[in-house]
C-alpha cells in the first residue's frame, strides 16, 4: 500500500519534571495559573507527527511519501528520513520560516505539558495534492495529520475531489479547530484516530453523539494509553485489544505515531483490524522504551518476540509475513 503522510514536522524538545504536575494545582485557582517547573533533562529529538508516522512506516518497509514544510534546517533531519525508507519528495522547504518546534514536559506519571510553534509549518496550506496522483505515485491512502489547520481541511477536501482514501488524525489540532471544522474533517474518513480525551473533545466540538461519528466513517481507532485500543464501526459491537502488558516507560512522546504506523501497515497488508491494532500496540510499546519519536529501531524478531508474549504464539504468526519483510 502506498500511503502519504501528511502533517507536522518538527524537532521536539523534551523535558521532565521529577514531580507531579497535579501536586502543583490549587483547584480553586486553576483560573489564574502562573506556574514554571524546573526540569532535570532535555533532550532535544526529530518528530512531528506526520515525521514520526512516516518513519515508523518506512522501518517496516513500506516506502511512505511524507508531504509538509519545513525551513531551511531541515536537510540532515532529510537525510535522518531517506535512510529509513521515508520519501521527501513532496516536502515543501520555506525560504522565511524555521521548521516547526515542539517543547514538552513529562511529570513522573508520564503526564504532559506542551507548546508547539507551527514556524514554516504554516505553509503547509499552500500544498496541493494533485501532483500526488500521477501514475504509479498515486497513493491508496493519505493520512490527514495534524498540521496548519488550512492544510488540513484543504488536504480533506482535495482527497474527496480526487477519490483519494483519507484518514483522519485530528489529535492536537482539536483544540484550534471550530465544530464545522472538525465535521469537515471526519466524514467520509476510511479511519479516524483520536486518543480518549481527542473523542471526548471531538464529540463536543462537532456537537455530535457517538453514533454520529460512526455513521460518518469507516472504523474509529481510540487509543486508551495503558489499557491498549478500542475499535468501533457502525453496527458492529466495539472491539478492545491489550496493550502490551509491563512495557517499559521512557518516553510517551510520539508512542501514538507508533501506534499508527503499525497499525496502517498491518491494515494495509490486508490483515484483520485486530491483528493491525496487535502490531500497533507492539510498535508503540517500542517506542515507549526510548527517548524521542524516532529514536527506536525495528527488529522483525524483537518484534514478533513481543508480539507472542503480549498476544500469544496464533496471534504473531499473523504479524510474521508482514514483519519477515521489514529492512
Amino acid at each position: 500500500m502506498r500511503i502519504a503522510v501528511t502533517g507536522s514536522i518538527a524537532t521536539d524538545h523534551l523535558m521532565v519534571f521529577p514531580g507531579r504536575f497535579a501536586d502543583q494545582l490549587i483547584p480553586d485557582q486553576l483560573a489564574h495559573v502562573s506556574l514554571s517547573f524546573l526540569v532535570d533533562a532535555l533532550e532535544v529529538r526529530r518528530g512531528g507527527v506526520a515525521a514520526n508516522i512516516a518513519f515508523g512506516l518506512g522501518s517496516l518497509g513500506l516506502e511512505p511519501l511524507l508531504v509538509g514544510a519545513v525551513g531551511s534546517d531541515f536537510a540532515e533531519y532529510e537525510v535522518w528520513l531517506k535512510e529509513h525508507g521515508v520519501d521527501t519528495g513532496a516536502v515543501h522547504v520555506s525560504t522565511e520560516r524555521q521548521t516547526a518546534r515542539f517543547t514538552c514536559v513529562t511529570d513522573q506519571d508520564a503526564n504532559q505539558i506542551a507548546s508547539f510553534y507551527a514556524g514554516a509549518m504554516q505553509e503547509a496550506r499552500d500544498i496541493d495534492l494533485w501532483h500526488l496522483t500521477g501514475g504509479q505515485s498515486r497513493p491508496d491512502l493519505v493520512l490527514i495529520g495534524p498540521n496548519d489547520p488550512a492544510a488540513m481541511l484543504r488536504h480533506t477536501e482535495e482527497c474527496r475531489d480526487l477519490g483519494l482514501a483519507f484518514a483522519a488524525d485530528p489529535s492536537q489540532q482539536l483544540a484550534r479547530l471550530e465544530g464545522s471544522e472538525v465535521r469537515d474533517l471526519v466524514c467520509g474518513a476510511r479511519w479516524l484516530f483520536t486518543n480518549e480525551y481527542e473523542s471526548a473533545l471531538l464529540l463536543e466540538r462537532a456537537g455530535w453523539e457517538r453514533g454520529d461519528v460512526l455513521e460518518r466513517v469507516g472504523t474509529w481507532i481510540t487509543t486508551l494509553g495503558g489499557e491498549g485500543v478500542r475499535i468501533e464501526a457502525a453496527n458492529q459491537p466495539p472491539v478492545k485489544v491489550p496493550a502490551v502488558p509491563d512495557a517499559h516507560v521512557a518516553d510517551p512522546t510520539g508512542v501514538g505515531d507508533a501506534f499508527r504506523a503499525g497499525f496502517l501497515a498491518a491494515a494495509g497488508d490486508g490483515l484483520p483490524l485486530e491483528s493491525a491494532a496487535r502490531l500497533g500496540c507492539v510498535l508503540a510499546s517500542l517506542a515507549l522504551d526510548t527517548v524521542g519519536s524516532q529514536s527506536y529501531s525495528v527488529d522483525a524478531a524483537q518484534l514478533l518476540a513481543t508480539a507472542t508474549r503480549a498476544y500469544g504464539a496464533e496471534a504473531a504468526a499473523e504479524l510474521a509475513p508482514l514483519l519477515e519483510r521489514t529492512p
